[in-house]
């Protein structure tokens, strides 16, 4: 049975950058409504749980498969344009999406009219990716291969090199902020290294669905390469040998040890770290080619319009904390924010149950999905207009 495409669409990337999207919106919710978020990391083993832990460890697998999908639909792209079409394609939307994340999105996530704390957050880092990948392109398919692969694994070497209060070195590989001023702090929460080299992986990989691939061999190389991934995950967390910043660390407790070995370093993500949801990411892709049904159709809408559902789900969030602020006594002021809000202490006694969040993430899913239903159908209808691409 082949692949199902639509228009050079494959239904199988479409429901997994749904899945993820979707999921995402739950981590984003726990950020603004549940009481723990205020009071300490959920991946910190000393003093979260399972549910919480797990409520975050989910959402991991969000970014790195939706950037490795991005490099995977760049090269689908790339079927219908020529090199230099697509460079030029991949150069502006990588361009656009900076520019969005400095305005629309940091707006989304602190409703600061004075941008107090401009962040290098996700977009940020796949509108990078994009610039970096449109040089790429014109290098030998094997040598954009090398290159993902050395930059992926070996990475952490770079670990033990600190350079204080250097901005070059937090966008390229160490996440921090410096102050512009006394009021103003800008951050990088997303440093290039590895996440150029993780889109590129997936451009690479787009390579499997051509039509000389038959899906029988794409579902056994993607099983394999997936399960090795996370065979390999498992051998170097146990042995601490080797990809990751931060330890596994053996606790009293099983929960905690739980805790403590899926939580490879993400900021930046780690070769563990990308093993574990890029190994989870190709088994999925592996075994979801024949997936049919109203479900995998829900999530694919959402697949189909990422970068739309991306913007206003942080818009709509951000108004369901503000409106619940208002109703319990808060305030709906104290969510104009002019830092992150997990690290507000003003918002510490603020939040949720965590059965209220995964209430809320469903009812605003639910309230979303009309919109991305319209929007898909509008670009579906409209491929002559050019600006759709961008959006």
């Amino acid at each position: 049975m082949t692949t199902t495409l639509t228009k050079y669409r494959i239904e199988s990337i479409d429901l997994l950058k749904g899945l993820v999207m979707v999921i995402m919106a739950l981590d984003h919710t726990r950020d603004y409504f549940h009481w723990s978020a205020m009071q300490f990391d959920p991946t910190d083993a000393s003093h979260s749980t399972l549910p919480i832990f797990f409520t975050r460890f989910i959402t991991h697998f969000c970014a790195p498969a939706f950037s490795f999908l991005a490099g995977m639909s760049a090269f689908m792209v790339g079927r219908r344009k020529s090199k230099s079409e697509l460079s030029g394609f991949l150069l502006k939307r990588g361009l656009w999406l900076v520019f969005i994340e400095l305005t629309i999105v940091n707006f989304s996530w602190f409703f600061d009219v004075q941008f107090r704390n401009p962040a290098l957050l996700v977009i940020w880092a796949l509108g990078v990716s994009m610039i970096v990948l449109s040089a790429l392109i014109h290098l030998p398919r094997k040598a954009i291969l090398w290159f993902s692969l050395i930059l992926i694994a070996g990475h952490n070497l770079l670990d033990s090199l600190h350079f204080q209060g250097n901005v070059l070195w937090n966008i390229f590989h160490e996440p921090g902020g410096f102050p512009l001023s006394k009021d103003y702090m800008f951050f990088v929460a997303y440093p290039l290294i590895p996440w150029i080299a993780v889109m590129s992986l997936g451009y690479c990989f787009g390579t499997f669905y051509n039509a000389d691939y038959t899906p029988a061999k794409r579902r056994k190389l993607f099983n394999t390469i997936g399960f090795s991934a996370l065979a390999l995950f498992v051998v170097l967390r146990f042995t601490n040998s080797y990809g990751d910043a931060i330890p596994f660390t053996d606790y009293p407790t099983l929960s905690k040890d739980l805790i403590s070995f899926f939580n490879p370093s993400k900021y930046p993500p780690s070769l563990l770290y990308l093993l574990m949801t890029l190994g989870v990411t190709l088994v999925f892709l592996a075994n979801s080619e024949n997936l049919k049904g109203k479900i995998v159709n829900f999530f694919s809408v959402f697949g189909r319009v990422p970068f739309f559902y991306y913007i206003i789900h942080i818009f709509v969030i951000h108004f369901a904390a503000m409106l619940y602020a208002q109703l319990t006594g808060y305030g709906a002021d104290k969510l104009i924010l002019e830092g992150w809000i997990t690290e507000l202490p003003r918002m510490r006694g603020y939040g949720l149950a965590l059965i209220w969040v995964y209430v809320i993430w469903i009812g605003i899913i639910l309230l979303l999905y009309p919109f991305c239903k319209w929007f898909d159908n509008y670009k579906q209808n409209h491929k002559d207009k050019w600006w759709l691409s961008y959006l």
